[in-house]
C-alpha cells in the first residue's frame, strides 16, 4: 500500500515563527501521514540571485532561501517545478533556485540547465515503492523554455513546456471580412514579410499574432497540445513507467475552455488522458487559482485543477522596478503597489473567495483498490495581506460540493462521509 498526499500551488513568501500559525499542526500531521507529498512549488528561491526578467508570470515571485526551512516543516518531499514563475528571475534566478533546493536535497522536476534535464522524471523511494515525478507547464512567456544542448551550442535553461495551438473557427462570410480587414489595415504587413524572408514559416491559416483563423460551418474554438512537446512527456512516462511503480504528472495550466475559468482547456483533457493511456497513474492539475473538476479515467485520476495551498502572492520581500513603473508608483512601496493592483483590495484575487478554498487531495493505492479522500482547507478569505494565504482544515462540505459539480462531465462519483470527499477508482 502507498500513501500519497497532493496539493496544488505554493506560493510562500513568508517566513513565520517557530508556532507556525493556528491550524498548522493539523496540516502538518495530515501531510506526514503519508509516504509522498506533492506540491507545486509556484516561486523563485534565492537570494536577490537573478535578473528580472522583462516578462514574469504576474508578479515577480522571489523568496530568500531561508524559506526552505519552512516549507520543509510540511513535509513536502516532492515538487513540480514548471510554472509561469519560475523564470521570473531570469535564467540566473532559476539556476539558483535549482543549487537551493539541491542544496537542502528537495526532489523536483520540470526545470533544468536545458531541455533534457528539465523534462526528465525525479524520483524518490517511499514504503518500498520507488515514485516518479515528470512536471510540465502550458503557462509561459515563449522566453521561458528550456532548449536541447547540442554538439555546437549547449542548451537554454527554463522551463519543461507544454505548448499548445488555439483555432478559432469562422463562417466563410466572416473569415472574408476579417481577412479583408487585416490586408486593408495592414496589421499582418510585418508577419508577412517576414514569412516572405524566411524568418517566419508560412501558414495555412489566417494568424494575427498568437491567434490563428480558419474558415469553417461554424463559429467555434479548440485546441490541442503541440506534437513534439506531448510526445516528449510521453516518452518519458513510458521510460519513467519501466523504472518505478507510480508516476505521477505535474501540469500547470492556467488556460480554460468557453467563458469559464474553471473548465480546462481542450488540450489539457486531451493531454491528461493520453499520459494516463501511456501508464502515469495521477494527474495533478494547477494553475488557475482555483478548484476544477475530477476525472476517473482509464485506471488512473486527473486533477483538473486543485487551486491554491499556500498563497502569499502580495507578501513578497523584494520586487523589481519594473513593477513600479507598471503600476505607476513614484515611490518604492510594495504595498502600495498591490493596493493599485487590486484597486484597494476591491478586484482581482484577493476578492474571489474560490481563490482561497481548496482541498488536500490524499490517495491510497492498495492491492484491493484505489481510494481518494478531499480534505477541504480554507486560506483565510477577508485577512489583511499579512495574514491570509495559510491553509487550515475546515469542514466545509460546500466546497466538496463544487468539486462534484465540476465533476459532472466526467461522470466521476464523490461521496462525502464525515465532511471528506471520497473517490474510488
Amino acid at each position: 500500500m502507498l500513501k500519497i498526499a497532493i496539493v496544488g500551488d505554493v506560493l510562500m513568501t513568508r517566513c513565520l515563527g517557530e508556532n507556525e500559525y493556528d491550524g498548522f499542526t493539523a496540516i502538518q500531521t495530515l501531510l506526514h501521514s503519508h509516504d509522498v507529498r506533492f506540491a507545486n512549488l509556484e516561486m523563485s528561491i534565492h537570494d536577490n540571485e537573478g535578473y528580472p526578467s522583462l516578462f514574469p508570470g504576474g508578479t515577480w515571485i522571489m523568496a530568500y532561501s531561508n524559506i526552505v526551512e519552512r516549507l520543509n516543516k510540511f513535509g513536502f518531499n516532492l515538487y513540480g517545478a514548471a510554472n509561469n514563475h519560475a523564470m521570473d528571475y531570469s535564467h540566473s534566478g532559476l539556476l539558483a533556485t535549482m543549487k537551493h533546493l539541491r542544496d537542502n536535497n528537495i526532489a523536483f522536476a520540470g526545470i533544468g540547465a536545458d531541455l533534457a534535464e528539465a523534462s526528465r522524471a525525479v524520483y524518490i523511494e517511499k514504503n518500498n515503492a520507488k515514485i516518479a515525478l515528470i512536471s510540465v507547464t502550458s503557462s509561459f512567456h515563449d522566453s521561458d523554455a528550456a532548449g536541447y544542448s547540442n554538439t555546437m551550442v549547449k542548451g537554454r535553461p527554463g522551463i519543461n513546456p507544454l505548448r499548445h495551438k488555439s483555432i478559432y473557427e469562422l463562417t466563410p462570410d466572416q473569415y472574408k471580412n476579417l481577412s479583408e480587414l487585416l490586408y486593408q489595415s495592414g496589421v499582418n504587413d510585418y508577419h508577412n514579410q517576414a514569412i516572405e524572408e524566411g524568418y517566419l514559416l508560412a501558414n495555412e491559416n489566417l494568424k494575427i499574432g498568437y491567434y490563428e483563423f480558419k474558415s469553417g460551418s461554424q463559429n467555434k474554438s479548440y485546441s490541442y497540445p503541440a506534437e513534439g512537446d506531448l510526445n516528449r512527456t510521453l516518452q518519458e512516462i513510458k521510460s519513467a513507467k519501466e523504472q518505478s511503480d507510480c508516476v505521477i504528472v505535474s501540469i500547470h495550466t492556467h488556460q480554460f475552455s468557453g467563458k469559464e475559468k474553471e473548465n480546462p482547456a481542450e488540450f489539457i483533457q486531451i493531454t491528461a488522458r493520453k499520459c494516463i493511456d501511456q501508464g502515469a497513474r495521477i494527474i495533478v492539475c494547477h494553475g488557475p487559482h482555483i478548484l476544477r473538476g475530477i476525472e476517473v479515467y482509464n485506471g488512473g485520476i486527473i486533477f483538473y485543477s486543485l487551486g491554491n495551498f499556500i498563497f502569499e502572492n502580495e507578501t513578497v520581500p523584494v520586487l523589481p522596478y519594473d513593477f513600479f513603473e507598471k503600476y505607476n508608483v513614484g515611490s518604492e512601496s510594495i504595498e502600495e503597489g498591490f493596493n493599485k493592483r487590486s484597486n484597494n483590495e476591491t478586484r482581482g484575487l484577493c476578492v474571489d473567495k474560490k481563490v482561497w478554498e481548496s482541498v488536500i487531495a490524499t490517495i491510497t493505492l492498495g492491492e484491493d483498490g484505489n481510494r481518494v479522500e478531499l480534505h477541504p482547507i480554507k486560506l483565510g478569505f477577508g485577512l489583511p495581506r499579512t495574514l491570509r494565504g495559510d491553509p487550515v482544515l475546515c469542514e466545509d462540505i460546500e466546497i466538496i460540493n463544487e468539486i462534484r459539480r465540476m465533476s459532472l462531465p466526467y461522470e466521476t462519483n464523490i461521496s462525502i462521509s464525515n465532511n471528506v470527499g471520497i473517490i474510488h477508482f
